[in-house]
């Protein structure tokens, strides 16, 4: 066999290529300035700007006024420092003197208030008398007793409660409604459809119900609505009765429910300011007269223990337990 012919090939170098010259570019001439130090003046700007935006962004308030209060309060404490080395002691806060109730009041009251001698306890025709004329209102007020007794509403026996026809009537005309199907004369409203509708939409347009004991199951669940307006019909009030036509009677004539509160203070109102004196009077001793009628037995020694009566807006009258 012929031997196989070795091609070897060359090798090439690379053909070298002459680098293209450049000229180097002129470097810009650069403006040095030298450092200076910060003054005094420029960091506390710096400063000062700093803590405005911190406080500004914290919801509280500026530097400016924070350093407004900081002179104040300084100002304030070279004052007190200054009064304490002239005197010796520390200086006493100024604290104005408290106002006395009467001083707050208008100045209609306090006229009036000038009318009552606060160290008298009157007679009751006399306290009548000064009430009328110490009502600081330009409407007709009521003329209001506020008898505290010796009880313990605790006790059952202690609980008073009662109603009084008042001879000269109390002064307002009253709506009174009659639950039942019957026309009793001088009611205002009557019918027991009638009152339901007006309680179911809780329109209370009377001042005064009145109702049968045999009604009363179905006035029971309206107890809610009734009961704090002071309308639920009771025994001890008059308003349940068999007798209808008296009980409306009594109350458009003026009867009046009392009873002693949780301190035993008994208040009541017994007229208005533009009844007569002999009218006030047959009130008051009417009234009077059925509060003592009501003295549980098991108190010994005074029943009543103060007795004031004042007008709706007008000063307070001691009155003499009689």
């Amino acid at each position: 066999m012929a031997e196989a012919k070795k091609v070897v090939k060359k090798k090439t170098a690379p053909k070298k290529v002459a680098a293209k010259k450049v000229a180097p570019k002129k470097a810009a001439a650069v403006e040095v300035i030298p450092a200076v130090e910060p003054t005094e003046a420029i960091r506390e700007v710096v400063v000062e700007d700093t803590k405005a935006v911190e406080l500004a962004k914290a919801g509280k308030r500026s530097a400016k006024a924070l350093k407004e209060a900081e002179e104040v309060a300084a100002k304030e404490a070279r004052k007190t420092a200054k009064a304490a080395t002239e005197t010796g002691e520390a200086p006493k806060k100024a604290v104005k003197p408290t106002k006395t109730r009467l001083e707050r009041q208008g100045k209609k009251m306090r006229e009036v208030s000038k009318l009552v001698d606060k160290t008298k306890v009157y007679d009751l025709k006399e306290a009548l008398d000064l009430a009328k004329k110490t009502s600081p209102t330009k409407f007709d007020a009521s003329v209001e007793f506020h008898v505290r007794l010796n009880v313990d509403p605790k006790h059952a026996d202690h609980n008073i409660r009662d109603t009084v026809i008042l001879p000269a009537g109390t002064g307002k005309t009253l709506k009174v409604a009659v639950f039942s199907d019957e026309k009793i004369a001088g009611a205002d409203i009557s019918g027991i459809e009638t009152i339901t509708k007006l309680l179911d939409k809780q329109q209370l347009t009377f001042d005064v119900l009145i109702a049968e004991p045999t009604n009363m199951a179905k006035l029971g669940k309206y107890a809610r609505v009734l009961g704090p307006r002071g309308l639920m019909p009771n025994p001890k009030s008059g308003t349940v009765t068999t007798n209808l036509a008296g009980a409306v009677s009594d109350a458009k004539k003026g009867r009046i429910e009392y009873r002693v509160d949780s301190t035993g203070i008994v208040h009541a109102a017994i007229g208005k300011v533009s009844f007569t004196a002999e009218q006030l009077n047959e009130n008051a001793e009417a009234f009077m007269t059925s509060l003592r009628s009501n003295k549980p037995s098991s108190i010994k020694g005074a029943y009543i223990r103060s007795f004031f009566i004042t007008t709706s807006m007008g000063p307070s009258i001691a009155v003499k337990i009689s």
